[in-house]
C-alpha cells in the first residue's frame, strides 16, 4: 500500500453514526463509510429496522496503514464518543454486568470483497457480563453460546489462533456426547468448552483472554484493518482488479440474536435468483443460529420460501422490506438479517453479486419493468465477466453416472481431478491440470486453490455459503451442501454415494442441476440466449469502437463473425504452418542455404497460403482482413530433437550433420528481439513476396466471383521507416502484377504494426508511407518495459504482492507507460496524416480497462480472441457511455 509518511497529521472525521439518534452516513459515502456503512446509514434513513451503531472511515484504516499501525490522530477519541451516544441511545453499557451492550464489529470496503476480511462477534463478554446477560435473559445457553461464539471468533480474528483449534474442541464434545448440532449442547457443555477455549488462547499468546471490553473493541477494530492486507484479501483484489490503496471501512454495530431459540434466526437473501437473474426472492437461513453460521456453511441452512410457515409475519415484513430496497436502489440486493424474538432487523444490503447470465436476465428485465434505461442497462453487466456465457455445460448426448446431488450453486459445468487442499489445486494448476477442489466447506483462506480450480464441490453449505457466493463471482461451476459428500482429508480421498474417490480421481461438476458425475464428462459450449443478443444490440448503438478478431482459420473467423465481429484485426500467417506437411515445408524453406532450395519450398506453399486466404475472405465477405505476414521467432519453427533433425535432413538429402550445425548457427540469444518480423521479409523478400502473392490471388479470384474481399496487409517489428519502405516497394510490385495478370481491380491497403518503442517515437515518418497502424501491445509492453513475456512469470507476481504494479502489464495495458507511447504515436501519425487508421491488436484489445483507454484516445478499432469478441463490444459500449 503506497504511504504518506511525510503527510502532516490533520485532525479530521473520522467516525459517523447511523441508525440512533444522529444519522450521519448516506449511500453516495461509500467511498468513505465502505458499502456496509454506507448502506446502513441509507436504509435507517429508509425507515428500515437497522441496529444502531458508528462505522469508522476507510480513510482511516489508510492511515493506520501508513502510520506503522497506528490509529489516526482523534480517531480513538472519537470511537469513544460514539461509543457512549450508543449506550446512550439504547441505555446499556459495553462491560456492564446487569445491562450489557454487545457489539459486532465488521469490515466494509467500498466494494464487496465477501468472506475476505474479518468480522468480530458478540464483543463485550467477560465472565461478568456473560453472567449478567444470561440473568437478563433469563436464558443461560444463550448467553454462553454466545460468550463461546466470541472467544472463537475473537482468537481468530485478532489473536490469529488457527480456527481449527477452536473447532477441535466442540467437535470432541459432540462426539463424546453422541450429537450432531451444536444446538443440542447444553449449558454445562458450553462452561467447559469456554474453559478449554481460554487454555488454547493462553498457551498461544502466554497471557489470559482480554475481558476489558474497551481494550477488545480496540483490539477488535485494528484487527479489522489489518486484515484488508492478509494474504486471502489481496488475493482477491488481485483477481477483481481493486486497488491496495483503498482500504476498509469498519462497522461497530449493536448486536441482535439469532440464537435466542425457536423464535430467532439469521439468513442471507438475494432479491433476484443470483444464478439465473429469476425474479424470485432467493436465500436461506437458520433458526436458532447466528450469522456466520449461514455464510461459512457449517450447517446446510433452510430455503427461505420455509421462512414463510416458520415465521409468517416476520417474513411477510421481509417481503416488504426487500421490495423495497430494490426498487430504491433499482438493482438486485443481497440482504443479510437477523429475527430477535419474532422482530426482524436488517444487518445489511449491497448489490448482490451475480453471474453474467443472471447480470444480462436482471438488467433486462429492470429495463422492462422501468427501473433503469437501456445504457443503464448495459452499465449493470460488467464486461470482464461476460465470457462466463460461454462456459461448458454437459452434453444432453452423453452417458453419466450420477454419484450423489447437492445444490446447484453456481451453474456450468466442469470437469477435473479431485484435490482436497487449494494448495494442491495450485500446484496441478501450475503444471496445467484441470482439477476441481473438493472441501467439508470452503473458507477465506481457499480463495487462490478456488481461483484456479475449474470448479468446487463442498458437503457443507448452501446456496449463500462462502463457496457458493465466490463461485458466483468467479463464473466457476460449484456444487454445495452435497450430503453424500465424506472426505477423508488425511488419506486424501472422499466417498460420493458410497463409491471411492481418491485424489487425482476425474469427476464433473454440475453446477446448474447439482450432479456430480462419476469420470471426465464431454462437454459443449451453450447456445446465446436472446438475453444476449439483445445487450449486444444495445451495446452496439452506443459503442464508437469497432471490434475485429484476431483470427486465423476459417473456424474462428466465423466463430468471431458470429460474435458481431466487424473485420479480422490480426491473421497470424505463421500459426497456418503448425501442422505436420506445412512446418516441414517451413524448416525446408527457413534452413535452405540456397535460393533454389528455398524457392522450391515457397513453390509448394503458395497454393496452401492461397487456400488459407480464399476460406477467411470467404467467412468475413466484405468485411477488412488484416493479414499479419510472417512473424516467427526463428526457434519456433527450427527441428529441436535430433529424430526431427535426423527426418529433415533425409527429406532434404543433406546429412544430419550438416543440418545440425546449420541449425545450430542460426540459433539466436534472444529470438524475440532477433531475426524475425519485417527483418526476415528483408533478409528473404521472396518470403513475403510468396505471401502477397497467395494474399492478392485469392482476393482476385473471389472478387471476380462477385464477392467483396477487404485485404489489409501488415508488416511486422517495424522500427525504421526504411524498413516499411522497403517491404512495402516489394508488396505493392507483387499486388499489382496479380492484379494485372488477373484482371481485377481490387484495392487494399498496407500497413503496419506498432510494436518497438522506435516505431511509436517516429510514428510521423511511418504515418507518411502507411495506410494504417496496429498498435501490437503485446510486443510493445515487452520492449518498452524490457521484459520477456516468457521469462517475467518468475518475479511480476511478486511484484504485484508487493505493490510495486497494480496489475500485469502483459493483462492490462500500463497507460501511464506504455499507454503514452500509444498516444504519442496517435498524435504524431494523425499530425501528418489525418485519415489514419488506428487499431489495437494485441490482447489488450479485449481487456475491458485497455479499452476503456483506447476509446479515449480516439481509435478505430480493437481486435481480440474470438471469444472475448462479446466482452470487446460490452466495454467499448461502456467506454462511450462513461467518456461520451
Amino acid at each position: 500500500m503506497p504511504t504518506e509518511k511525510n503527510e502532516p497529521e490533520i485532525k479530521r472525521k473520522y467516525v459517523y453514526s447511523f441508525g440512533g439518534e444522529r444519522n450521519e452516513g448516506r449511500s453516495d459515502m461509500r467511498n468513505l463509510l465502505g458499502g456496509k456503512g454506507a448502506n446502513l446509514a441509507e436504509m435507517a434513513s429508509l425507515g428500515i429496522n437497522v441496529p444502531p451503531g458508528f462505522t469508522v472511515t476507510t480513510e482511516a484504516c489508510v492511515r493506520f496503514f501508513n502510520s506503522s499501525h497506528q490509529f489516526p490522530l482523534g480517531m480513538w477519541e472519537e470511537v469513544e464518543e460514539h461509543l457512549k451516544n450508543l449506550e446512550a441511545h439504547l441505555g446499556k453499557q459495553l462491560g456492564n454486568r446487569s445491562n450489557p451492550l454487545l457489539v459486532s464489529v465488521r469490515s466494509g470496503a467500498r466494494v464487496s470483497m465477501p468472506g475476505m476480511m474479518d468480522t468480530v462477534l458478540n464483543l463485550g463478554l467477560n465472565q461478568e457480563t456473560v453472567e449478567g446477560l444470561a440473568e437478563k435473559t433469563e436464558d443461560e445457553w444463550f448467553a454462553y453460546d454466545c460468550y463461546r461464539r466470541f472467544i472463537a471468533m475473537f482468537g481468530n480474528v485478532v489473536l490469529g489462533i488457527p480456527g481449527d483449534k477452536f473447532e477441535e474442541v466442540i467437535h470432541k464434545k459432540k462426539t463424546q456426547r453422541k450429537i450432531q448440532d451444536d444446538t443440542a449442547i447444553t449449558a454445562k457443555d458450553l462452561k467447559a468448552i469456554i474453559g478449554q477455549f481460554k487454555t488454547i488462547v493462553r498457551k498461544a499468546i502466554h497471557k489470559e483472554f482480554p475481558d476489558d471490553p474497551v481494550d477488545q473493541l480496540r483490539m477488535s477494530i485494528e484487527a479489522v484493518f489489518k486484515s484488508w492486507n492478509t494474504d486471502r484479501a489481496r488475493a482477491y483484489r488481485r483477481m477483481n482488479n481493486i486497488p491496495g490503496d483503498w482500504g476498509t471501512a469498519v462497522t461497530v454495530q449493536a448486536m441482535v440474536f439469532g440464537n435466542m431459540g425457536q423464535t430467532s434466526a439469521t439468513g442471507v437473501a438475494f432479491t433476484r435468483n443470483p444464478a439465473t437473474g429469476e425474479k424470485k426472492f432467493y436465500g436461506e437461513y437458520m433458526v436458532n443460529a447466528q450469522g456466520e453460521d449461514v455464510v461459512a456453511g457449517i450447517r446446510t441452512p433452510n430455503p427461505i420460501h420455509k421462512l414463510e410457515q416458520d415465521m409468517p409475519e416476520v417474513y411477510e415484513t421481509l417481503t416488504r422490506v426487500y421490495k423495497k430496497l430494490e426498487s430504491h436502489y433499482r438493482d438486485m440486493q443481497d440482504l443479510e438479517f437477523t429475527v430477535e424474538n419474532g422482530q426482524l432487523f436488517l444487518l445489511q444490503t449491497r448489490s448482490g453479486k451475480r453471474t453474467a447470465p443472471a447480470a444480462i436476465k436482471v438488467a433486462l428485465d429492470m429495463v422492462s419493468e422501468g427501473l433503469i434505461s437501456k445504457q443503464e442497462a448495459v452499465m449493470r453487466v460488467p464486461a470482464g465477466q461476460l465470457d462466463q456465457i460461454f462456459h461448458p455445460m454437459i452434453d444432453p448426448s452423453a452417458k453419466v453416472k450420477v454419484l450423489a446431488k447437492g445444490l446447484g450453486a453456481s451453474p456450468g459445468a466442469a470437469t477435473g481431478k479431485v484435490v482436497f487442499t487449494p494448495e494442491h489445486a495450485q500446484s496441478m494448476a501450475d503444471k496445467k491440470e484441470r482439477v476441481i477442489l473438493v472441501r467439508v466447506e470452503t473458507s477465506p483462506e481457499d480463495i487462490h486453490g478456488m481461483n484456479v480450480s475449474q470448479g468446487i464441490l463442498t458437503a457443507k453449505g448452501g446456496m449463500t455459503s462462502h463457496a457458493a457466493v465466490v463461485a458466483r463471482a468467479m463464473g466457476k461451476p460449484c456444487v454445495s451442501g452435497c450430503g453424500a459428500l465424506e472426505v477423508d482429508l488425511k488419506k486424501r480421498k472422499c466417498k460420493l454415494g458410497g463409491v471411492e474417490i481418491k485424489e487425482f480421481d476425474s469427476i464433473t461438476l454440475d453446477g446448474s442441476t447439482g450432479k456430480v458425475i462419476q469420470g471426465a464428462v464431454p462437454l459443449i459450449r451453450p447456445r446465446l440466449t436472446s438475453s444476449f443478443t439483445r445487450l449486444m444490440s444495445w451495446a452496439g448503438e452506443v459503442r464508437r469502437l469497432e471490434i475485429r478478431a484476431n483470427a486465423d482459420t476459417p473456424h474462428d473467423a466465423l466463430v468471431a463473425r458470429d460474435f458481431g465481429a466487424q473485420g479480422i484485426g490480426l491473421c497470424r500467417t505463421e500459426h497456418m504452418f503448425f501442422d505436420e506437411e506445412r512446418i516441414f515445408l517451413v524448416r525446408k524453406m527457413i534452413v535452405a542455404s540456397k535460393e533454389e532450395t528455398r524457392n522450391e519450398a515457397l513453390k509448394k506453399l503458395l497454393p496452401i497460403q492461397r487456400g488459407d486466404f480464399t476460406e477467411i475472405f470467404k467467412v468475413m465477405n466484405g468485411l477488412p482482413v488484416t493479414i499479419r505476414l510472417l512473424d516467427p521467432p526463428l526457434h519456433e519453427f527450427l527441428p529441436n530433437s535430433a529424430a526431427e533433425v535426423k527426418n529433415l535432413a533425409r527429406q532434404m538429402k543433406v546429412s544430419p550433420a550438416a543440418l545440425a550445425k546449420k541449425i545450430e548457427t542460426m540459433k539466436e540469444a534472444n529470438p524475440m528481439l532477433g531475426h524475425r518480423g519485417c527483418r526476415l521479409g528483408i533478409t528473404f523478400p521472396e518470403i513475403y513476396r510468396m505471401q502477397v502473392q497467395a494474399i492478392m490471388e485469392a482476393a482476385c479470384k473471389l472478387a471476380k466471383k462477385g464477392k467483396n474481399p477487404l485485404p489489409e496487409i501488415m508488416i511486422p517489428l517495424v522500427g525504421h521507416v526504411a524498413e516499411f519502405c522497403f517491404v512495402r516497394d516489394h508488396i505493392v510490385e507483387v499486388a499489382e502484377q496479380v492484379k494485372q495478370k488477373m484482371g481485377v481491380e481490387l484495392p487494399y491497403k498496407i500497413g503496419t504494426m506498432i510494436e518497438l518503442p522506435r516505431a511509436a517515437i517516429t510514428a510521423d515518418e511511418i504515418a507518411r508511407e502507411a495506410d494504417f497502424f496496429s498498435f501490437g501491445t503485446n510486443d510493445l509492453t515487452q520492449t518498452g518495459f524490457g521484459l520477456s513475456r516468457d521469462d517475467a512469470g518468475s518475479f511480476l507476481p511478486h511484484y504485484l504482492d508487493l505493490g510495486l504494479l497494480k496489475e500485469d502489464p502483459f493483462v492490462s495495458l500500463d497507460q501511464d507507460g506504455l499507454g503514452q507511447l500509444v498516444r504519442l504515436a496517435v498524435e504524431k501519425g494523425r499530425s501528418v496524416r489525418p485519415d489514419l487508421h488506428l487499431g489495437v491488436c494485441g490482447e489488450h484489445g479485449g481487456d475491458p480497462a485497455s479499452i476503456g483507454f483506447f476509446h479515449q484516445l480516439g481509435l478505430h478499432y480493437v481486435s481480440c480472441s474470438p471469444f472475448r469478441v462479446p466482452t470487446a463490444i460490452l466495454a467499448a459500449a461502456q467506454a462511450a457511455i462513461e467518456n461520451p
